[in-house]
């Protein structure tokens, strides 16, 4: 069973935790991962079997075409759908966007700015609600001052993945797992209300906004609170995962 190696207590997981182990339960029943899916109730699209996807057919003008998402019988396609359900506007805009591209430059080797930045947009994004000054630390990427010296501050702050791949990379927890943190704060007046966040997001993203690539790197195993580790700060003196910001990098390079 794909879901059999996910631990729902994990805070990574905690967006989409509910779902999954509803999903994961439908599947220990013998349901297939689409008809699991879809089995989770309101949903913007239909999740159907890979090999719906007529052959020479783009997958993100499939869905937009079709409201149907063809979904392989593994972790990626696991999570993705898990997001779908979770973020529902998110996706569906994403895909709106994907598909606007696709009209005007067809399906290139070569995506484009705006395509590059959706795809690691889906793939690998996270949502920040925190203070101020921890956001002066990870966009400067002072690693010490955004773990060490501000840490008490993260119990003000709540990190969500977004990004299936960035789920699925977390199933089997490494140390240099980094995820692209959009550059616009989570609004505190949100709250935790991730149907709130949704609603927000999706009207946030833009072609204009991706392209610009509005991210900023953060190894999600630093997280205070995440990885029992990083409880000692020598755990952040490591240079390969925690790597300063070039001084001539500029400060919107993700």
């Amino acid at each position: 069973m794909v879901s059999s190696g996910c631990d729902w207590t994990a805070p990574w997981f905690g967006a989409v935790a509910i779902e999954g182990q509803a999903v994961g339960r439908a599947l220990a029943r013998g349901a297939a991962l689409p008809e699991a899916l879809g089995a989770r109730g309101a949903c913007p699209v239909r999740f159907v079997p890979q090999a719906d996807l007529p052959a020479g057919t783009a997958y993100e003008q499939f869905i937009f075409d079709t409201g149907q998402v063809p979904t392989r019988d593994n972790l990626h396609d696991f999570f993705n759908g898990l997001c779908w359900l979770r973020f529902p506007l998110t996706k569906q805009r994403l895909n709106q966007l994907q598909a606007a591209e696709l009209a005007t430059a067809g399906v290139r080797e070569v995506r484009g700015p705006v395509r590059d930045a959706l795809t690691l947009f889906d793939e690998n994004a996270a949502l920040l609600q925190a203070p101020e000054p921890l956001w002066e630390a990870l966009t400067a990427r002072d690693w010490h001052r955004l773990f060490v010296t501000l840490r008490p501050l993260w119990a003000q702050a709540r990190l969500v993945l977004f990004g299936h791949a960035l789920l699925e990379k977390l199933v089997t927890p490494y140390k240099s797992i980094t995820a692209h943190v959009l550059r616009e704060p989570v609004p505190v007046s949100l709250g935790d209300d991730l149907a709130a966040w949704d609603a927000w997001l999706a009207r946030q993203l833009s072609a204009p906004v991706l392209a610009a690539k509005p991210f900023t790197p953060l190894p999600v195993l630093g997280v205070p609170g995440w990885w029992p580790a990083n409880d000692d700060p020598a755990y952040y003196a490591d240079a390969g995962v925690f790597r300063p910001r070039r001084p001539d990098a500029p400060m919107d390079n993700p």
